[in-house]
């Protein structure tokens, strides 16, 4: 495992896992966190791992952004505030562009920013002992870290409203049965069922996952007759691709594909 600081590294196989780590601050971001979070994800992006894992040190996954009150001060200004506000943005922006899968592996607390940051991934696994909360009202924040943009499409308007303007705490099973989360395993499993899952990801085609994620990203946006048009551009595109090829191959041939991404 490589260690930057606040984001350490680990490839096992196909799969990188980034641990945010600062446990006995709950792995709160510090200022210069955002940045290496962002960094970490554009590495991961830019490598030959096909399937990234985010999690945290300890028992507890992230829990937000990691300010003190001589900080604060600082950013009575808005333009500072504007500044500082790049780092947690440009973050997000890494981990929504990625064009491969990624998974949060959450245990104990998710809140504010990083209860976000969870909800960027494409999958989210969490222990029976995880708390969520969108807890910046309660600091008198707005949500960050794309929650706007991510709450009220995984559990609707009203919840999101709900959610948001109380920053009340949600365990493990209701996260669960209003679609927080994908998975909810016990503390002691997390470990191997996002090893499980996190190499089933891996062996996917590539091509064909980044297209997925480009259509269900923006399919509240597009129209069904835009998102038809979308589908055809990027079903002729694969139907040209060597992984088709591959994948039609290795069913009949009744094996596993290998997909090269091309």
């Amino acid at each position: 495992m490589s260690d930057s600081g606040f984001v350490l590294t680990k490839d096992v196989g196909a799969v990188r896992w980034l641990t945010l780590h600062q446990p006995a601050r709950r792995n709160a971001v510090p200022a210069n966190g955002w940045a290496e979070i962002g960094d970490a994800l554009d590495r991961f992006a830019d490598s030959e791992q096909r399937a990234v894992v985010l999690t945290g040190s300890g028992e507890d996954f992230c829990s937000g952004a990691d300010l003190n009150l001589s900080e604060l001060d600082d950013l009575r200004s808005p333009a500072v505030g504007r500044q500082y506000m790049k780092g947690p943005g440009r973050a997000a922006n890494a981990l929504h562009r990625l064009p491969k899968p990624s998974i949060a592996a959450v245990d104990g607390v998710a809140v504010g920013a990083g209860m976000n940051l969870a909800l960027g991934c494409d999958i989210v696994v969490a222990t029976d002992r995880s708390r969520f909360s969108e807890v910046f009202v309660k600091r008198g924040l707005t949500l960050d870290f794309g929650g706007t943009w991510l709450l009220p499409r995984l559990v609707g308007l009203a919840r999101a409203r709900e959610l948001a303007l109380t920053g009340r705490i949600v365990d493990a099973a209701e996260a669960l049965e209003i679609g927080l989360v994908s998975r909810v395993v016990a503390a002691e499993e997390l470990q191997e069922v996002v090893d499980e899952l996190a190499a089933e990801l891996a062996t996917g085609a590539p091509l064909a996952q980044r297209f997925i994620k480009t259509g269900l990203s923006r399919s509240f946006d597009l129209t069904f007759e835009q998102a038809l048009a979308y589908e055809d551009q990027a079903q002729a595109t694969l139907l040209a691709s060597d992984d088709l090829r591959e994948g039609v191959a290795a069913f009949l041939e009744s094996r596993d594909p290998d997909f090269e991404g091309e």
